[in-house]
């Protein structure tokens, strides 16, 4: 299942940006910035870490070349 690609332009960020500020006010924007800048960086950290810890047996095998030739005993009477 693929989703869909929302692409946020210029006149739709308009009203979500004026409807934040009402919200929040203009002294809790760089505050929330902040923290969801943190978060971002502490995900990305994460998810770096659990990439280098996973062995190697569990990472995905290349394909073999399908122009390899992949008959042992052929290879044998090559040499």
């Amino acid at each position: 299942m693929e989703f869909p690609i929302l692409l946020i332009g210029a006149n739709e960020l308009w009203p979500i940006l004026i409807v934040v500020l009402l919200l929040f006010g203009v002294k809790r924007l760089p505050e929330m910035a902040r923290g969801l800048g943190e978060g971002m960086k502490e995900f990305k950290k994460a998810v770096r870490e659990v990439q280098d810890d996973e062995p190697a047996a569990a990472r995905p095998v290349p394909a073999p070349d399908a122009n390899a030739n992949t008959n042992i005993a052929a290879q044998l009477d090559e040499k």
